[in-house]
């Protein structure tokens, strides 16, 4: 009677423990199934990098030769051509620099909302940042980077708390839905707080227009240097509040059952999204759908783990915004368009597509 009882157990600890195994010979698989995606999607995104870094420098309203490129990359600046390349190099840092914190930034805002449509102009940041750097211009006469820079800074953290502030009033507090709602209306608020700033002021118009179509044509080392420190601490941030992100992908209530503090995560994500924001569009203007774009992409490489997904999302930015800025220049050659432009052109189809798309219907 007890070898019988025992049988029948000895055979369902055998099952078990075959199952065990499967299942985690079927999970050892899958960890080296996306550790070989993500080498190869790092190893794709640098050379398109080092291709759209090239690529920048070669091309643009002016022919140069190889011998004007390798000049004026070694420093020398001795002909037209010359000063062409070297006029072409903080151009193409900027584009890489901007968007590698677009993109960056746009990964945090989908992260912070838990919404697929998010990227930084969600939560008011662009906007709020335009609107501050206009009122500067119009009304106090700013005129140097570093004062674009902390006028920006400011306004996209006063538009970002204020849309915290409206997503949290009544019960629940500031969810996914209401964050998203909020940052609409605030943005569209703000934008036309900005029209409505220029529009009376005839001799700063053509300006800021121009600037809010969002480009990196004329950038100079001297506009660089200011935004590196805030680009620097924007980005530790985010990538600290990786993991953050990775438990409020859970659930707030989950992530709070984990130990996670929501609030301060959020408010680590949001901080950290600003500095990437604020500096930039003080410095390029208001671009659009880069952070809407990149981090999709990026998650077919390097899936929703945040800790991968915001590295790959910087070098994505950066090959994306690069790319842009080049296909700019040789569609309207000799002159060029922004790269505000040829971002809406690129983002707009994916905007259609994630809408219609039930597969990222959430994050």
């Amino acid at each position: 009677m007890q070898t019988y009882s025992q049988k029948p157990h000895a055979s369902h600890t055998s099952s078990g423990v075959a199952l065990g195994s499967d299942v985690n010979r079927s999970a050892i698989v899958r960890l080296k199934h996306h550790a070989t995606r993500r080498f190869a999607g790092g190893v794709l995104l640098l050379a398109l990098l080092g291709l759209a870094a090239m690529l920048s420098v070669a091309f643009g309203a002016r022919e140069v030769g190889w011998s004007e490129i390798f000049a004026a990359l070694s420093g020398q600046v001795e002909t037209i051509g010359d000063a062409a390349v070297a006029s072409r190099l903080p151009r193409t840092l900027l584009a890489m620099l901007a968007g590698a914190a677009l993109g960056v930034s746009g990964g945090v805002m989908q992260g912070l909302t838990r919404n697929p449509l998010a990227d930084p102009g969600l939560l008011g940041v662009n906007a709020g940042a335009a609107l501050a750097v206009v009122i500067g211009i119009a009304w106090f006469g700013i005129d140097e980077t570093t004062s674009y820079i902390w006028t920006a800074i400011a306004g996209a953290g006063i538009a970002a708390c204020a849309v915290y502030a409206i997503a949290s009033l009544g019960q629940g507090g500031a969810t996914p839905l209401r964050l998203a709602l909020a940052g609409a209306a605030i943005t569209a608020a703000l934008s036309s707080l900005t029209t409505a700033v220029v529009l009376p002021r005839g001799d700063i118009g053509g300006l800021v227009q121009s600037w809010l179509v969002g480009g990196v044509g004329g950038a100079t080392y001297v506009q660089l240097l200011p935004i590196l420190p805030f680009l620097a601490m924007g980005l530790v941030i985010t990538l600290l509040a990786a993991r953050k992100l990775n438990m409020l992908a859970l659930g707030d209530d989950t992530a709070a059952g984990l130990g996670e503090k929501v609030a301060v995560a959020r408010a680590m994500s949001a901080i950290g999204a600003v500095l990437l924001c604020g500096p930039i569009t003080a410095v390029c203007g208001p671009i659009g759908f880069v952070g809407l774009v990149v981090p999709h992409a990026c998650r077919l490489l390097a899936g929703g783990d945040y800790r991968w997904l915001l590295p790959f999302s910087a070098l994505g930015g950066a090959v994306l915004l690069t790319f842009s800025d080049i296909a700019g220049r040789l569609i309207a050659h000799p002159s060029e368009l922004d790269v505000g432009i040829v971002t809406a052109f690129i983002g707009a189809p994916v905007f259609i597509w994630i809408v219609r798309n039930r597969t990222v219907g959430s994050l």
